[in-house]
């Protein structure tokens, strides 16, 4: 494996991060940091605990997870587009440096990026609700799953997007929309029996529901089922990858 070029991929998408600070790290913080003023005073007044956490702290593990989401997504869409928009994927195409390796570097870098948000949103969630990660490296597996499956997500979509309105209509009209409906404020207990049911068919819903076990103990669905979904979503996004590459599918097209 050529590591100079994997390093060198890697350094440049991170370094990138240090060029857009405030859009990269401190605009997801703030959102973050709104939802807890806003939701945890708004419904944590009427809503004090369930099952026995406070609405706080059991509100944590969504809000990481939308924007561990988001955030891969974007970082890693953007990071393989931006090259296929100015030209330069094809010198690192003709360059010899194997498919593989391009993969490493973007969505390596993309789920460093996220992963470390990922901490800071959970050192600014401190500051609000007192918290306890009962399983800490169930945390740690969930997260880094989460990160590589979605960063691989949004590599696809990177590839497939022909202009910058595709790369938001995914995250914005799917993705966000499945985490708010996925259980990030509410248990699915408290819903009708119709919206459990329909909650069932949410992907996002089995991966806030492992995510919040591994803090509080608490989930909707077994750990099992909700790690076998995001497994089975690795899966596929890595067979579509390799898909992509075998075929050129709109990179040498």
């Amino acid at each position: 494996m050529n590591r100079y070029a994997v390093a060198a991929i890697y350094k440049f998408e991170m370094a990138r991060m240090k060029r857009t600070i405030f859009q990269s790290i401190l605009s997801p913080v703030i959102s973050t940091s709104l939802y807890f003023i806003v939701f945890g005073s708004a419904i944590g007044s009427r809503i004090t605990e369930i099952d026995g956490v406070s609405y706080g702290a059991f509100i944590v593990p969504g809000l990481i997870m939308l924007s561990l989401l988001t955030q891969s997504i974007a970082n890693a869409s953007f990071g393989i587009y931006f090259p296929k928009f100015t030209g330069t994927i094809y010198e690192l195409l003709s360059a010899p440096v194997s498919y593989f390796e391009v993969l490493l570097g973007y969505v390596g870098a993309a789920a460093t990026k996220s992963v470390l948000l990922s901490f800071l949103i959970l050192a600014t969630a401190g500051l609000f609700v007192p918290l306890e990660i009962a399983h800490p490296w169930w945390m740690l597996l969930f997260l880094f799953m989460t990160a590589i499956s979605f960063c691989l997500f949004g590599f696809i979509i990177g590839i497939w997007a022909d202009n910058f309105e595709k790369l938001q209509i995914i995250p914005l009209l799917v993705i966000t929309p499945l985490v708010f409906l996925g259980g990030t404020f509410y248990s699915v207990n408290m819903l009708p029996p119709f919206w459990q049911t329909v909650t069932m068919f949410n992907p996002v819903f089995y991966l806030i529901s492992g995510f919040r076990w591994s803090f509080n103990e608490i989930a909707d669905v077994s750990v099992m089922i909700s790690l076998a979904v995001i497994s089975g979503f690795l899966a596929l996004c890595l067979l579509t990858v390799w898909w992509i590459f075998k075929t050129g599918y709109h990179i040498k097209q």
